[in-house]
């Protein structure tokens, strides 16, 4: 059940302008997602789609207004439990020079650092297990040419970072234009994993694609950074 899982966010009346601009980047933000909706952003570059989910994130405030999360204001958490309760895939994703197996327990370190059959559980459930074992040393492979190690493409390293970002059960979900750098096939082939990483997550959607839109239950157009339609 969604709504007992939580992740139901409220925007009321949210401003927020980065330090030494000329306006605010994001104005008169009015916005509810129930808990398990997924919302589509769209706007042109530059309209605050972006600054919008950083603010979600916990990673700015807002000047003005609030953004509550089941009925408390965001600001009001830790910042070890606002990570627990928003997860952001941002547009360029971690590249972490260790092992495979250290870059998807990043997820929730305090969890999976010792826990190798939790880390294949993940792997498994994100679709990425047969790409792993396809590594010189599998879950062992260091990744990253820093130390001499294997070098990922770009569409692996994203399915790493799904991964991690599916080992932290968090209601809320952020996704920044995950398929901005995929060609169609890559992007197809993520698109489904999105589906299974969206599933009773509240998710936040950002993308230019309409094939990526699609899958959303709603669109939110945002414009010179406010909501237009």
């Amino acid at each position: 059940n969604d709504s007992e899982r939580g992740g139901k966010l409220e925007l009321r009346d949210v401003h927020f302008r980065y330090p030494g601009g000329d306006g605010d980047a994001v104005c008169n933000i009015n916005l509810d997602i129930a808990a398990g909706e997924i919302v589509a952003l769209v706007g042109r570059n530059g309209a605050g789609k972006s600054t919008l989910a950083k603010l979600l994130a916990g990673f700015y405030q807002p000047d003005k207004g609030q953004i509550l999360v089941d009925g408390r204001n965001l600001r009001d958490f830790e910042a070890d439990a606002r990570s627990r309760l928003v997860s952001l895939i941002p547009q360029t994703f971690g590249r972490y020079a260790v092992t495979v197996e250290e870059n998807i327990a990043f997820g929730d370190w305090d969890r999976l650092h010792d826990n190798a059959a939790a880390v294949r559980d993940v792997a498994r459930r994100a679709g990425v297990d047969d790409t792993i074992r396809a590594m010189p040393d599998g879950y062992n492979t260091v990744l990253g040419r820093e130390f001499g190690g294997y070098e990922p493409s770009g569409g692996q390293w994203q399915q790493l970072d799904i991964a991690r970002m599916m080992a932290r059960d968090a209601p809320v979900l952020i996704l920044d234009e995950p398929t901005a750098n995929l060609d169609v096939e890559a992007e197809y082939e993520l698109f489904q994993k999105l589906k299974l990483l969206t599933r009773g997550r509240t998710t936040l959607l950002i993308s230019h694609r309409f094939s990526t839109v699609s899958m959303a239950d709603r669109i939110v157009v945002i414009d010179k950074g406010t909501i237009v339609e």
